[in-house]
């Protein structure tokens, strides 16, 4: 009897969604089912290291410190917030994560930028409020490590930020600072998801697949410090917990229905100095109106980047396409399809807008500043000669570049 060899097993399925999302994929029946089942499911019994639920929302403090003084109290710890941000609310607060004195040497440092900006007549962008309401200062961190080494460090010592990020990003993550001063009548943010595709149109998001949606949340964390006692009334930040949930939130936050259902079932919890709230990037959340008279109500906002957001290898691309450009130009007047001169526009140039200086290249017309490939593509379709581009080239690296 011949033995039936043996046939390989079938692959492994999975169960990302694939294809493409678009706004007739966003319901918002759905998204209240995400977000009510998630409310009615979540019980702080299910978070022994919490404190307290408050509005949906987990809060932390005293346990946390309790259960992070030996190495298997703190992987147990970060195993439960990862899932309180991925499976939970999506958004945890940690009660006095900063020492006050800390937070008070860093804000004077953060008022003395803020009065330097205003002094040379700088009016900062944002990108979900108007411009010039509020105060903002891009880039905080190289200019703050610069400006003060010590309050820098005695800041960024801080073990709370470390056990959350190493929580969500593993290690080698990278943090970046943008300080956010709300002042007496500045008006809340639209609701949004944040970076990476949440910084995006809606076009643009819709043209990445399903499973980097999946992907997107789990590149970055976003955090919040909060540098002054922050009552309901100075506008904390909104959030709806549990939104993150919903797959295809990053078309959806677009969407004016579901910005109405934000306004309506969103909280605000009141935070005190040192304070510090830590959120999955796709949870629906905007900053809130400052109704105080007196309040400038200032966050030191953090967004943690996984250390895996990089190529492998280093590349001068704008030597490459400065280089290319003759070589597409004439193949462009030979008649080349537009399809295969993007492709190697895509191949060569940087397509992506960050990382990037938004003190100098803030967006125009968007949420985020012009792409190399798209000025490399700008300057193809015009007819520009290559010197023209090489000195916009120049420019555009000048605009990125650190300002410290």
């Amino acid at each position: 009897m011949t033995a039936t060899p043996l046939r390989p097993s079938a692959p492994a399925r999975t169960t990302v969604a694939t294809g493409w999302y678009s706004p007739a994929d966003c319901s918002l029946d759905d998204f209240r089912a995400v977000v009510e089942a998630g409310l009615a499911e979540t019980s702080l019994d299910d978070y022994p290291y919490a404190d307290a639920l408050e509005q949906g929302v987990l809060v932390y403090g005293a346990r946390l410190r309790e259960h992070t003084t030996t190495p298997e109290g703190r992987r147990d710890v970060q195993a439960e917030l990862a899932r309180a941000l991925a499976d939970g609310p999506g958004i945890v607060v940690v009660k006095k994560a900063f020492d006050t004195g800390v937070v008070d040497r860093a804000t004077d440092v953060f008022r003395a930028m803020i009065e330097e900006q205003e002094a040379a007549g700088a009016v900062v962008g944002d990108h979900f409020a108007k411009p010039g309401a509020n105060d903002r200062i891009w880039g905080a961190l190289d200019k703050f490590a610069v400006r003060d080494p010590g309050a820098f460090a005695a800041y960024y010592a801080n073990d709370v930020l470390a056990l959350v990020s190493e929580a969500w990003l593993g290690r080698g993550y990278q943090v970046t600072s943008q300080v956010n001063v709300v002042n007496p009548g500045g008006q809340a943010q639209t609701a949004h998801r944040d970076y990476h595709l949440g910084f995006m149109d809606q076009d643009q998001a819709a043209g990445f697949p399903a499973q980097v949606h999946v992907l997107s949340p789990v590149l970055t964390l976003q955090g919040a410090v909060a540098h002054v006692d922050m009552p309901v009334e100075t506008g904390p930040t909104l959030y709806l917990p549990h939104s993150h949930k919903y797959p295809a939130g990053y078309i959806a936050f677009h969407q004016p229905e579901f910005t109405a259902h934000f306004l309506e079932h969103s909280v605000q919890l009141p935070l005190a100095k040192g304070d510090a709230a830590f959120f999955n990037p796709a949870l629906f959340h905007g900053a809130g109106s400052n109704a105080s008279t007196d309040v400038r109500r200032m966050a030191n906002l953090l967004q943690v980047s996984s250390g895996f957001g990089r190529a492998m290898e280093v590349v001068d691309r704008s030597a490459m396409v400065a280089a290319l450009f003759e070589t597409l130009r004439g193949l462009k007047a030979a008649g080349a399809d537009e399809r295969s001169l993007r492709n190697v526009v895509a191949a060569s140039a940087e397509g992506y807008a960050f990382p990037t200086n938004l003190d100098r290249d803030q967006p125009i017309g968007g949420l985020a500043p012009q792409t190399q490939a798209e000025l490399v593509w700008q300057a193809l379709s015009q007819g520009w000669e290559r010197a023209a581009l090489v000195e916009a080239l120049d420019a555009a690296g000048e605009r990125r570049s650190s300002a410290v």
